[in-house]
């Protein structure tokens, strides 16, 4: 019993030994999360310089209890100073963050493993390098806890990887099979925590899952009990072979939606199978492709509902596509 339990401590990544608090909803039972994503940062760019205002804007706007960032931060050397630069606004309004990897941050002068130790050397960060063993660095999960000091959603945060390096075929990575499978003990693990109920939970990544392909096209028709909300105006760039996380996910029963980016030209939310799948909103400004302008998709948990509400705030403080999960989607 002892090995299990041990095991079953090692499967389990809860929050960072840096930071000094539990991740908590606040008193109106609400936890709400800013998504930047694709930041593509660049030391001394001007145009980088409007992502930080943009940045400070939004966090004083939408004053979250937690900032996830999903992959393609900095892009530039020294990965140092853009990392410090771009990190600086949350940090000095103390809200805890949380990162994720994308396919461009490791292409200069740090590996994943460098970025992650750095990153997670900082005040308040919530990140952790994860398990050893799982392809990837920066797989873990994060629980908010309610007032009783009783887990009210779980949050999952995954390096879905780069480049696929296996074969001739070129394209993006996957997620491993160990990953997935430590997505489904991690959540089997929850659910029995929970009595057999499966805790409200989202998930985190950089690069699409192919089942973002199969929305319905919004510039054609809109579907009933699959509506698509936002700008679809990129062909989805998933990894290049299903490796069946969105199968775990909707067998597991807890994810109620993903947060991507990746594809800069979409920020959209659509359904499938009791999951929202969705990108936030590119964060960066000039510094690579984009039509959609900048900004931040936001996120707000209501405590252990299987409910949330999301929205773009956008660089110019207007707020866009503010939909319920799954009133919004769901035609009763």
């Amino acid at each position: 019993m002892k090995k299990i339990v041990s095991i079953l401590l090692m499967l389990i990544c809860i929050t960072n030994a840096n930071a000094q608090e539990k991740l908590h909803f606040n008193e109106s039972g609400k936890f709400k999360i800013v998504q930047f994503t694709d930041i593509h940062y660049k030391c001394g760019s001007e145009e980088s310089a409007k992502s930080i205002r943009m940045m400070k804007e939004v966090l004083d706007n939408e004053k979250p209890d937690l900032v996830a960032f999903t992959g393609d931060i900095v892009t530039d050397t020294p990965a140092k100073n853009g990392w410090d630069e771009v990190l600086a606004p949350v940090i000095s309004q103390k809200i805890p963050y949380a990162i994720v990897l994308g396919n461009h941050d490791d292409e200069h002068d740090w590996t994943r493993r460098q970025i992650m130790d750095y990153v997670i050397s900082k005040p308040y960060c919530y990140a952790q390098i994860g398990p050893a063993y799982l392809t990837g660095v920066g797989n873990y999960v994060l629980e908010v806890k309610n007032a009783r000091e009783k887990t009210g959603a779980i949050l999952y945060f995954m390096d879905s990887n780069a480049y696929n390096k296996v074969g001739e075929q070129k394209g993006y990575n996957w997620f491993g099979f160990d990953q997935v499978d430590w997505y489904r003990k991690n959540s089997a693990f929850f659910t029995r925590e929970n009595s057999g109920k499966p805790y409200p939970a989202l998930a985190f990544f950089h690069i699409p899952l192919q089942e973002y392909t199969l929305l319905p096209d919004t510039t054609k028709n809109y579907v009933k009990n699959a509506p698509v909300f936002g700008n679809r105006t990129e062909k989805e760039c998933p990894g290049i072979i299903n490796t069946g996380m969105f199968a775990a996910m909707v067998e597991g029963g807890d994810v109620m939606g993903t947060f991507t980016g990746h594809d800069h030209d979409n920020d959209y939310i659509g359904y499938l199978n009791g999951i929202c799948l969705a990108y936030g909103r590119f964060s960066g400004s000039k510094t690579t492709y984009t039509s959609l302008g900048y900004g931040a998709r936001v996120i707000e948990l209501t405590d252990n509902e299987r409910i949330f509400d999301t929205w773009i705030h956008s660089s110019d403080n207007t707020i866009l596509n503010n939909v319920k999960y799954p009133d919004s989607f769901v035609m009763k």
